[in-house]
């Protein structure tokens, strides 16, 4: 019952030949991780909806715009989607492509079939008729106004990536790559690279530069927490998860900062400095992760990552920092840095807006935190859609005035 007429592309056009598609459930913008596991908990409702998606894939960060040795920085179980388990041969921390083929599989499991090359160019609320107009322009120029009662907003945390604005960058001869376009420093071999950041991204990409014998620099610009992935064998997120449900959280962060002491010692004499807030209160109040160390602090101990201070210019072939040392380097490499975007009200409940708008995957928390939107917004979608399907037959004539023809 619920699935009759889920949308329809007979739709009439506009004189600008705009075709306009009644969308009989929600729009959910995005067919990421955050996209696929909305999609599937609807699924589970038998709650109709459209994904629509600007690339030609699903999960295209992580399919196009992500280095190699990329792998899942928590373990499996804290990052598997809704409904479906990670398979158990998978690894720990599985890989790249591992994550990759997880998602193509919860896309065809569900039947999650998103409408690929679409781009959003404006999504607004029609006060007058309590609708949302959803405008995009696929790539062959051919613009498509969608109409719905419920928005999903699911481009995730990471969706665009900005390059930091340096000063003399523009008069820098040498290359300029941001994270998102990293794939392997294999062409890197024998290289000068600062890397612009020093967080999960900017680590792992310095201890990649390193590992082909390449030269890195890293800009640790402020303070931050680094953790040994694991402690005594056990993830060091699961371990906090643990102690948690028996411990307060202040006393939580002490003694993963007693037991890091512990693995990997003073890291302030390299340069990188420890916030004042403890890593999960840190967390919790800026949404700032820690850095779980896989390999770069052993390649910092040695030399042969360098850690540098911030950024005060750059020149033709080289970088001035702020302590007044110039370092000669060949191309820099910006870690992720994302335009504000993210929801005004607060982690836990930024997930649900008015009118109808619903934001997955902005909590900060990673795939876990997506996941946990997704059954929040499923959810409340179904607790509307069961009170209002009812009478909606009855509005359908008021409904069809406001599907705009020009």
């Amino acid at each position: 019952m619920k699935f009759q007429r889920m949308f329809s592309f007979s739709a009439p056009t506009d004189f600008c030949g705009r075709r306009c598609v009644w969308v009989n459930g929600p729009v959910i913008v995005g067919a990421g991780p955050s996209g696929l596991a909305v999609s599937s908990c609807l699924k589970e409702q038998c709650i109709p909806f459209v994904v629509i998606e600007r690339a030609d894939c699903i999960a295209s960060l992580w399919q196009k715009r992500t280095y190699d040795r990329l792998k899942l920085h928590l373990p499996k179980k804290f990052c598997q989607l809704p409904n479906l388990p990670f398979p158990e041969d998978y690894p720990e921390y599985p890989t790249k492509k591992q994550f990759i083929a997880y998602l193509e599989n919860y896309a065809q499991k569900f039947d999650i079939k998103p409408q690929f090359n679409e781009c959003v160019q404006s999504a607004k609320y029609d006060e007058a008729c309590q609708l949302w107009r959803v405008v995009t322009v696929s790539t062959s120029g051919s613009e498509t106004e969608y109409i719905c009662q419920m928005l999903v907003v699911a481009t995730g945390e990471n969706a665009e990536g900005v390059v930091p604005e340096i000063d003399g960058l523009e008069e820098f001869s040498g290359e300029v790559i941001h994270a998102k376009d990293y794939k392997s420093g294999q062409k890197y071999t024998g290289k000068k690279v600062l890397v612009v950041g020093c967080g999960n991204s900017g680590m792992e990409v310095s201890l990649d530069l390193s590992n082909h014998n390449a030269k890195p620099s890293m800009v640790v610009r402020s303070s931050v927490h680094v953790l040994p992935r694991e402690i005594m064998g056990k993830s060091t997120f699961d371990l906090a998860m643990m102690l948690m449900k028996w411990l307060p959280l202040w006393l939580v962060d002490k003694l993963l900062l007693m037991l890091t002491w512990f693995i990997l010692g003073n890291i302030q004499k390299y340069g990188i400095e420890r916030p004042s807030l403890g890593p999960l209160d840190l967390k919790n109040h800026h949404g700032k992760t820690p850095v779980l160390d896989i390999g770069a602090l052993e390649k910092i101990r040695s030399g042969e990552i360098k850690v540098v201070p911030g950024i005060k210019r750059f020149s033709y072939n080289s970088v001035e920092l702020v302590n007044g040392e110039t370092l000669d380097i060949d191309s820099v490499e910006t870690e992720f840095f994302d335009k504000n975007g993210f929801p005004k009200t607060p982690f836990p409940n930024g997930w649900k807006g008015k009118h109808g708008l619903y934001a997955s995957g902005f909590t900060r928390r990673g795939l876990a935190g997506a996941s946990a939107d997704a059954v929040k917004i499923s959810k409340d979608i179904d607790k509307v859609w069961n009170e209002e399907f009812n009478h909606k037959k009855k509005k359908l004539h008021i409904l069809r005035r406001c599907i705009s023809t020009f």
